[in-house]
């Protein structure tokens, strides 16, 4: 393996379970982002100002941020409405969330996990008749805070469908850090995603990239700084850092594309944009090649 593709998620994801910060700070970390040599970015979510506030101004930002003709960028939508959002403001890659978790999938979007699945089938010729790519994000497929264990026959169910209903793409999100690598292990020998979530909420995030990268799998989400969480799973802590991710993949001697320098660079801007001290030990100590 010489080549990992990581997405940004930072300015959806990272900021979606922060206090709203200012659309020109949103359009900033995008604009920094986007300079790093990162070729995939999570860049806004296209929902109801009252589920998730912090998104309120999806359309302005995206209308204003910088888009690197070098970089793919994808909006996460969580219905119909969404996806018309999403397809006005022209994105070619678009993002939907179902959860393993029934619990979950209530508390998130106010539905059954099979109601969802119906909706999804749904959006897919909405979005295949644009021109887009529809990507289907397993929620809690490690673990649900609500449920405990999920069975990776659930998951893989959840995967048969929404690729015979002709989802593009299937990424797992471990929604709360519940993942270690034994679970990456047991899930991945079951069933196959395109693309892994792993938060490090529980310190795990690195170990289940390594053990995800032994399994073949190559793109994976990470967070500049560390941002992150989910606004309806108590505990769900911070996304896996890029600049951790970045820095031990480099070291392995795999490219990302991303200079490092300024990766750290625009997570120290995400720090000052949430307006606290994050957690990312590279953001803190600097790459190893940096000597005191």
């Amino acid at each position: 393996m010489t080549f990992v593709s990581i997405r940004e998620v930072a300015p959806r994801d990272g900021l979606q379970n922060e206090d709203p910060v200012p659309t020109e700070a949103k359009v900033a970390l995008i604009d920094a982002l986007s300079r790093t040599g990162v070729r995939r970015i999570e860049a806004v979510s296209f929902v109801h100002p009252k589920a998730i506030p912090q998104m309120a101004d999806a359309d302005e930002v995206w209308a204003t941020a910088w888009h690197n003709p070098g970089v793919r960028y994808s909006a996460l939508i969580p219905n119909g409405r969404g996806a018309q959002r999403a397809i006005a403001a022209g994105f070619a890659e678009i993002e939907v969330v179902v959860s393993a978790s029934d619990t979950h999938n209530r508390r998130n979007l106010n539905r059954s996990t099979e109601e969802s699945l119906d909706d999804i089938a749904g959006l897919i010729p909405l979005v295949h008749e644009s021109g887009a790519t529809l990507e289907v994000i397993v929620a809690t497929s490690f673990g649900c805070p609500f449920e405990g264990d999920i069975d990776p026959d659930r998951v893989a169910a959840i995967v048969a469908r929404v690729r015979a209903d002709g989802a593009d793409r299937i990424a797992f999100g471990d929604t709360t850090g519940m993942a270690t690598p034994r679970r990456v292990r047991d899930l991945l020998s079951s069933v196959r995603p395109d693309l892994l979530h792993f938060h490090d909420t529980r310190g795990t995030g690195l170990a289940n990239i390594l053990t995800a990268l032994d399994l073949g799998v190559t793109e994976f989400d990470a967070s500049a700084g560390g941002l992150g969480g989910c606004p309806y799973a108590p505990g769900a802590s911070g996304n896996v850092a890029t600049e951790e991710v970045v820095h031990m993949l480099h070291d392995m001697g795999i490219d990302t594309g991303i200079d490092l320098d300024r990766l750290i660079e625009a997570a120290e801007l995400a720090e000052k944009v949430v307006g606290r001290r994050l957690t990312s030990g590279v953001l803190r100590a600097g790459p190893r090649t940096r000597l005191v």
